[in-house]
């Protein structure tokens, strides 16, 4: 491979790049969104174990939906590496292709796909979070109009 085709390789292997760092960040942002359900989880427990003999109803209710969140970011997470990794075998057979001369457009192209499809999954999944949030926020709300007007 002469110093051309490895310039071409790398400036082939820009976008790709750009894709794996904008997951990173993503991937960040649920990664710290995770720890919140976990976390409000463990409150909650908590509460129940220290105040055993009160109704827990709202406060079971909000474990639940809080569980619903963490295994939807969990797969979201999932979905969200999946096409970091797809992208990221794209760059690799980008620079094999060029090293080897090797026709890889079709390998490419089913990755990419893939990596498409598996990021909208993801989003799909983050947004279905954000829609599990506002549930849990209404139990709290309600639960707190309950508590004040008795």
């Amino acid at each position: 491979m002469n110093n051309a085709q490895l310039v071409q390789a790398l400036q082939a292997s820009i976008a790709p790049c750009v894709l794996i760092s904008g997951g990173g960040l993503l991937l960040l942002s649920m990664s710290n969104r995770l720890s919140r359900p976990i976390e409000r989880i463990r409150h909650l427990c908590d509460v129940i174990k220290n105040h055993p003999h009160h109704n827990h109803e709202s406060t079971v209710e909000q474990i639940r939906i809080l569980y619903t969140r963490s295994k939807l970011l969990r797969s979201a997470i999932a979905c969200l590496i999946c096409s970091i990794a797809l992208v990221s075998g794209i760059v690799l057979l980008l620079f094999l292709g060029s090293l080897y001369a090797l026709t890889v457009t079709p390998a490419i192209d089913i990755l990419f796909v893939l990596s498409l499809i598996f990021l909208l999954i993801s989003m799909g999944l983050f947004l279905m979070d954000i829609y599990w949030a506002l549930d849990s926020l209404q139990i709290e709300i309600r639960h707190s109009q309950n508590t004040h007007s008795v």
